[in-house]
């Protein structure tokens, strides 16, 4: 197989559960997608906090100390905050799901557009920010395999249908955010020619919870938070585990 033949087929399972998902939502009353919507927020708040504890992995506290791991997280979250509203990413997300939707439906009354965009939004961050997707593309990139990218897929494709019930065809948009988010890791892969080094990577998994208890929390509309404002933090985060080994 051919290094980016996991981001093919989690490009197609989140196409194919789209499609499901649009057929059964016109078949749904709002009632029983807004209960499928809560327990997606549910699913997704529990798979934060199974990547969140890896704030407390041993390999990133031996690297960079035992108290220095939350302060990583919150120094990445802050930085990447920042620079995340300073560029306004969240409102170029949404503004590039609305041109989406206007070049793919035409125009459309408000609630649809706005249905369209929190579709893709979403779908877009549960299907990039987890830790399988750093990880997985990293690995098909460098040539161990696309296994952890089949998982991934097979999970993205059962959300994408609970996720098209309730928001509609914008769900199948975000195929394009795997596309090039998990395109471009397995790109980094293929260029870093080793793996990431388990503290770095368990600091990206760390933060990359949190940005998903964000998405839940959208998912149960509790509260918007800019959750595509707060993916620099992603970046930041080995920088961080850098600097702070070298100092300490």
């Amino acid at each position: 197989m051919f290094p980016g033949i996991g981001t093919v087929v989690n490009m197609a399972t989140v196409l194919v559960g789209a499609a499901i998902g649009l057929l059964l939502g016109n078949r749904l009353p709002a009632r029983t997608r807004d209960l499928v919507t809560d327990a997606l927020g549910l699913v997704t708040l529990l798979i934060a906090a199974t990547s969140a504890w890896s704030v407390l992995d041993p390999d990133l506290a031996a690297h960079v100390g035992s108290s220095a791991p939350m302060l990583i997280v919150l120094g990445s979250l802050l930085i990447g905050g920042i620079l995340g509203s300073l560029v306004s990413l969240e409102r170029r997300v949404e503004g590039f799901g609305g041109w989406l939707q206007r070049r793919l439906a035409g125009e459309a009354d408000s609630e649809e557009r706005h249905r369209f965009i929190e579709g893709f939004v979403t779908s877009s961050l549960v299907f990039c920010t987890g830790p399988l997707t750093i990880l997985g593309a990293l690995s098909d990139g460098l040539g161990h395999g696309a296994d952890q990218l089949f998982l991934k897929a097979t999970l993205d494709g059962f959300a994408a249908i609970a996720f098209a019930a309730s928001f509609g065809w914008g769900v199948a948009a975000s195929a394009i955010t795997v596309l090039v988010v998990q395109g471009s890791l397995t790109l980094v892969g293929l260029a870093l020619g080793d793996v990431l080094p388990a503290p770095h990577l368990a600091a990206i998994t760390a933060v990359g919870g949190l940005l998903l208890v964000g998405v839940g929390l959208r998912l149960l509309r509790i509260r918007e938070i800019p959750v595509a404002d707060l993916l620099p933090a992603l970046l930041v985060a080995p920088f961080l585990v850098s600097a702070v080994a070298a100092f300490r």
